[in-house]
């Protein structure tokens, strides 16, 4: 179905996997035209060189798609409709209003898949979550029962249930593991930043609960590879668990964190933490990101970075003790195989290289 001829519309393109989707598209020749429509300009994106130079060589248009005018203009188009529609677009912050995402979750993906629909596109995909359960007795399958554990991820689930109702529109979901790679501000750099503030303050990192608690990984470029394998050789109306081969673990992140920082590390552990009450959970974690906050600034400072979009700061709701731990069999069965199977140093310390090549990351912690 996908080929070189292809029109490709990607939804919230400048965001962490849409900029390296569009860089992946752009890079490898995989389409004759792409159009990137999203509320933030490129040039307000911290972009790094190569996702600069992908950016150069498509089509941008800026438009906020929780607004239904904004999304029929995305879709507009003088040669031809799009042949496919990949939609990276969503409130990613964490902690918020369920009305904010009620809008930037739910109304945002449903409007735009009507529309794809009314278009006529030949595949539809749509980024959900891959935080639909929380166990970590077996891998979640896509045919599980799901129960959620982040608004963001209930939102996402809503969006999925809407997708089954819409007329002509053939799409697939996919729901993927913890995202890393570069240009990832909210999957595992803001454990890059906090080991940096450890660093900084010469002190060992502790984290909450255990080193077993499940953090299951993709790599960016594995996850815009799966989503373009997907437009040929998955099936319409089927949901794809995107996860690498590492069943990554708190543990093993710690430990690359600790090796690239050179610091020591511990946990709290389940048993200490199981003492905090419900109500007072909260206020823990408020003192935690204080602590934080505050070093990370003073480090910035000290190099002259006046503005940077990353932080150590991890809401609550990222630091309870729920398992991100996905079976990846289904797409695989597909003829998917991962290029980068399992997060290693190498892997995340490119992270690290590139934010400190732009600018945003102290290169005082480089080693």
């Amino acid at each position: 179905m996908a080929d070189s001829g292809a029109q490709v519309l990607v939804l919230g393109g400048v965001g962490f996997i849409g900029r390296n989707l569009v860089h992946y598209i752009v890079s490898n020749g995989l389409a004759k035209k792409v159009r990137v429509v999203d509320k933030i300009l490129p040039v307000m994106g911290y972009l790094n060189k190569e996702h600069q130079e992908s950016f150069s060589k498509v089509e941008f248009r800026h438009g906020n798609l929780m607004n239904s005018d904004s999304v029929d203009s995305a879709f507009q188009t003088e040669d031809g409709s799009f042949d496919f529609v990949i939609n990276c677009a969503a409130e990613t912050k964490h902690g918020l209003e369920d009305i904010v995402y009620e809008e930037g979750v739910t109304l945002l993906s449903t409007t735009c898949a009507q529309v794809a629909a009314k278009h006529g596109v030949k595949r539809y995909i749509e980024l959900s979550s891959g935080q639909m359960a929380s166990t970590n007795k077996k891998p979640m399958k896509e045919s599980d029962d799901c129960d959620p554990w982040t608004k963001i991820a209930k939102h996402k689930l809503r969006v999925e249930e809407k997708l089954t109702t819409i007329p002509n529109l053939d799409y697939i979901c996919v729901r993927p593991a913890i995202v890393y790679g570069k240009g990832d501000r909210t999957g595992l750099t803001p454990r890059l930043v906090i080991g940096a503030v450890y660093k900084f303050l010469g002190e060992k990192m502790k984290l909450l609960w255990g080193k077993d608690l499940k953090m299951n990984t993709v790599h960016v470029d594995d996850l815009c590879r799966a989503i373009w394998h997907l437009l040929s050789h998955g099936k319409t109306g089927e949901v794809y668990n995107i996860v690498d081969k590492g069943d990554t673990t708190q543990g093993l992140i710690s430990e690359l964190v600790s090796q690239i920082f050179g610091i020591k590390y511990d946990f709290v552990g389940n048993t200490l933490m199981n003492l905090v009450k419900p109500e007072d959970f909260s206020e823990v974690i408020e003192e935690i990101n204080d602590k934080h906050m505050s070093p990370w600034g003073q480090a910035c400072q000290k190099e002259g970075i006046v503005n940077t979009p990353l932080n150590p700061y991890m809401d609550q709701e990222l630091l309870l003790n729920k398992n991100t731990y996905l079976d990846g069999l289904k797409i695989e069965a597909t003829g998917f195989v991962f290029e980068k199977p399992k997060v290693n140093f190498a892997l995340l310390k490119e992270v690290l290289d590139d934010f400190i090549s732009m600018g945003i990351f102290p290169s005082s912690f480089s080693r």
